[in-house]
């Protein structure tokens, strides 16, 4: 090998254009760049084994470092080299290491294993270099790009944040040094402190960075900052070396960052779909707290201790109806529909399904709703009833009231009467008097009895209906019978005490006697119709205001006889005055045998006569009420028992237009929407009776004998009877679109009906598997009871009743009928249409589309063909074959 093929062999490597060029071997400075660099990489993969090279040339010349380098980058073993000294064995260890440099698709150029040997440098640096480009650039791939571009681009995005730096190329790019702080600011911005770093002064950013790289990154110092600032355009595949190992030291960031971007993709479906579990678990459990409270109190049955109290329960429950309830309603509904949604997107990102806590589930939420409509179902009922019992109340305990005041004041200081000594002092005309006066007291103490009975009765009746005041009540009850008690003993012992002194005293007034005896029960009779026409009443009915009135007119009649008992008291009374004025009888003045006197009872004789008319006016005040109340109940029942009947009525019309024959499919329709806007036009009857109910609670009426309507029923059928007529109205329209659209005569959707009729015997307006088997056998299908006719059954079932149901409606029985009966176009026929129009060309013309077809049509056609483009093409044509086949989805339109 002469020195002529050295040359030669140089000459052709110096031609090589994939990556050594004719200039970086004639410059010296890049050569020593390349030197030092290539020296640097090769120590700091080759300190791994443990050994060191100092002269790049000199060191690899035997082949053994350049064997071990490759084993130490490619990580596999290379043939086992020569130890020998000779020339020959390290020829044949650099060509080994050159065939496993070949072998790994590396095409090397006039390199062989002679130059290495003899120490070629510009051979050596060119044979490191293919090294390089091999095994640390190569494989780096940054998108779609890879080696120098691929790495190019990578410091590219890297530095693309930093002012001041624009890597284009890896020469001049990097001279500022600005570009390998970058690097490392944006992997490790705790090393340098870019925002210091000016541009004027490469010298300090380029010692920065190799000096930070070295001590932290360990990437050895590779360039001499000198070298490339005092170059013009620094040596490329130097500057290569050097940042391709920032891009090894930071290639784990790199994926790191990958690998973070799949995660936060992850978890931001994730995280999405959390918030749509909480968002659930939230409204859930939102909703089951506001059911849970809300049942407790529709539950609670403790009722209040006044009308007012109720009164305002009863309308606190209208607020909950009107005003709280229904956008609960719609929480409800949002529920269910958020988790139909959170299922479907699980199910979209293959995520496992849903499953709410504990009593949150959908079904629990709809169990504890039914709770509430439940609890909800009686409490209004039950409000009622209380306010009707604490009305009652009410009245009860006024009358007991009424009747203990009364009686208080008839027994206030009889037991200080009772207990006096006036008999042992007084004369015997006087104790005649004292023993004939505790005789009319023991008539007036009798005739009271009643009324001590009428308190405790009361006041037992109160108890049993669970007063709230009942403990008073007692009290004042319990006071009064211990005092009759007490006064019944004190009477017995006054008796007997004057009894025993009668024997000693004979001179009795009789006129006295005689007055005292006729006057208390009169004066009783008085007290007693005072407290009659005093008393409160409470009806509900006509018939109870005419008892009352009855009873009133019966008690005027008594008042003539009890006038002249009246005059036949006072005229004792005169006789008595008389004879004391004739006789001078040295009187007291009063009467001993009765604390009764004319004035008294003349006064409550007017009294009562004032009573009477008041009476009279209360009576027909409230016969006027109850006469207003029956009015109210009349005009309720006269509108309800109307439009019940009308609403069961259109009921049953419409039900029978829907299922009978009469005319076509447009009649039918027709029928029906008059039907609708008659239907509507009542509407203004039902506010009307809707206004009357309003009356009706607001005067407190509870029943009503005339009608069996309630105005519930009557919501309900009303809500009911719009419902069926839109649906009716929907079926028929359906029904026409399905005969216009397929192509179906009157006479055929006759023929469906009759038969769909009549085998739909309970007129329920669907037919069950058997009936709709029998009614498509009249109908001519072939189904046979064997298994071919039972699978073909089963088809057909599977079309009209896709949810599995069990029955199929007249509407799905029309669309499978229209589906076997219909004549239909196809793209063929639209084609062949087109092509008339055409003129039997291949293409059409807008011209002859706005000729032949309406203005909307044609442009809708224009809008939508594309430009023909067949051989036999003119400007202008439009193609209408794949528009035709477009429209029937056989192509994209």
């Amino acid at each position: 090998n002469g020195a002529g093929e050295t040359r030669q062999r140089q000459n052709d490597y110096m031609q090589q254009e994939d990556d050594w060029d004719r200039d970086m071997l004639l410059d010296p400075a890049w050569e020593k760049q390349q030197r030092k660099t290539f020296t640097a990489w090769c120590n700091s993969h080759l300190r791994k084994a443990g050994t060191q090279i100092e002269n790049i040339e000199e060191d690899f010349r035997d082949g053994l470092k350049l064997m071990l380098l490759l084993e130490v980058i490619s990580g596999e073993r290379l043939a086992k080299p020569e130890r020998g000294k000779m020339r020959v064995h390290k020829i044949s260890n650099v060509n080994k290491a050159l065939d496993f440099i070949a072998s790994k698709g590396v095409k090397l150029v006039s390199i062989g294993a002679e130059e290495i040997v003899d120490g070629n440098a510009k051979m050596t640096l060119g044979m490191i270099w293919t090294i390089i480009l091999r095994f640390a650039i190569q494989d780096i791939s940054v998108e779609e790009t890879s080696a120098k571009e691929g790495l190019l681009l990578w410091c590219q995005r890297k530095t693309a944040p930093y002012k001041n730096v624009n890597i284009q190329n890896f020469h001049i790019s990097w001279k500022d040094g600005l570009g390998f702080c970058a690097l490392i600011h944006r992997h490790r911005p705790e090393l340098i402190d870019y925002g210091k770093l000016r541009k004027d002064d490469p010298m300090t950013n380029l010692n920065t960075a190799f000096d930070v790289a070295e001590k932290y990154l360990d990437i050895p110092k590779m360039l001499d900052a000198e070298d490339i600032v005092g170059t013009a355009r620094p040596d490329e595949k130097a500057i290569m070396t050097y940042v391709s190992s920032f891009y090894h030291a930071f290639s784990g960031a790199q994926k790191a960052e990958t690998a973070a971007n799949r995660i936060c993709k992850v978890l931001a479906v994730n995280q999405e779909n959390e918030q749509l579990m909480e968002d659930y678990e939230k409204l859930a459990s939102d909703l089951l707290e506001w059911i849970r409270r809300t049942i407790p109190w529709l539950e609670n049955r403790v009722p209040e201790n006044t009308m007012q109290a109720m009164q305002q329960k009863l309308e606190d429950f209208r607020d909950y109806r009107r005003l709280h309830k229904p956008p609960k309603v719609q929480e409800k509904c949002q529920l269910e529909i958020n988790f139909n949604t959170l299922q479907t997107k699980l199910r979209l990102s293959n995520r496992p399904a849903f499953m709410p806590s504990e009593g949150k589930m959908v079904s629990d939420i709809s169990n504890a709703w039914g709770s509430l409509e439940g609890a909800e179902k009686g409490y209004e009922e039950w409000l009622l009833n209380e306010i009707r019992r604490l009305e009652r109340l009410d009245h009860l305990a006024e009358k007991f009231r009424q009747k203990a005041a009364i009686h208080e004041a008839w027994t206030d200081g009889k037991e200080e009467m009772l207990q006096q000594k006036d008999y042992e002092t007084a004369s015997l005309s006087d104790i005649k008097a004292l023993l004939k006066k505790h005789e009319a007291f023991e008539s007036d103490l009798a005739a009271h009895q009643d009324r001590v009975e009428q308190i405790a009765a009361i006041a037992q009746e109160l108890n049993e209906l669970e007063y709230y005041d009942s403990p008073s009540v007692n009290a004042r009850c319990q006071q009064i019978c211990d005092q009759w008690d007490s006064l019944g003993v004190l009477t017995q012992k006054r008796s007997e005490a004057l009894q025993r002194t009668e024997k000693l005293l004979e001179t009795i007034d009789q006129l006295y006697l005689e007055f005292a005896k006729r006057a208390a029960p009169f004066n009783n009779w008085m007290e007693g119709a005072m407290e009659d026409l005093q008393d409160t009443f409470i009806v509900h009915t006509i018939e109870e205001i005419q008892g009352l009135s009855t009873a009133h007119e019966q008690f005027k009649a008594t008042l003539p006889e009890a006038d002249k008992e009246r005059q036949a008291i006072l005229g004792i009374h005169n006789e008595i005055a008389k004879i004391v004025q004739t006789y001078h009888v040295n009187m007291a003045g009063t009467n001993p045998y009765t604390t009764i006197n004319s004035q008294e009872i003349n006064a409550k004789w007017d009294k009562v006569r004032q009573l009477v008319p008041q009476r009279d006016q209360a009576l027909i005040e409230e016969h006027a009420r109850q006469q207003n109340n029956e009015r109210l109940r009349r005009q309720f029942a006269n509108q309800a028992n109307v439009i019940g009947p009308w609403i069961q009525t259109k009921m049953q019309e419409i039900g029978r237009i829907s299922i009978e024959m009469h005319g076509t499919l447009e009649d039918q329709l027709t029928h029906l929407r008059q039907y609708e806007k008659s239907i509507v036009n009542y509407k203004p009857k039902i506010d009307q009776l809707e206004g009357d109910h309003q009356l009706i609670q607001e005067a407190l009426i509870f029943d009503n004998k005339h009608t069996n309507y309630t105005m519930e029923h009557i919501r309900v059928g009303w809500e009911q009877l719009l419902t069926t007529i839109a649906r009716t109205i929907n079926e028929i329209e359906n029904q026409i679109l399905t005969r216009d659209a397929k192509g179906i005569s009157q006479d055929q959707m006759n023929e469906f009906r009759a038969s769909f009729n009549h085998f739909d015997r309970d007129h329920s307006g669907r037919l069950g598997a058997e009936e709709f088997k029998a009614c498509l056998i009249s109908l001519g299908f072939d189904i046979g009871n064997d298994a071919q006719g039972e699978a073909e059954f089963s088809r057909i079932m599977s079309i009209v009743d896709p949810n599995r149901l069990g029955v199929v409606t007249f509407q799905a029985f029309i669309d499978f009928m229209s589906r076997e009966t219909a004549d239909t176009d196809t793209a063929d026929q639209v084609m062949a249409s087109f092509k008339v129009l055409a003129g039997d060309k291949n293409y059409i013309l807008v011209d002859e589309l706005r000729r032949e077809l309406p203005p909307d049509q044609a442009e809708y056609c224009i809008a939508r063909m594309t430009p023909y483009t067949g051989p036999d093409a003119v400007p202008g044509a439009l193609d209408y074959m794949s528009f035709s086949t477009a429209l029937y989805g056989e192509s994209d339109l």
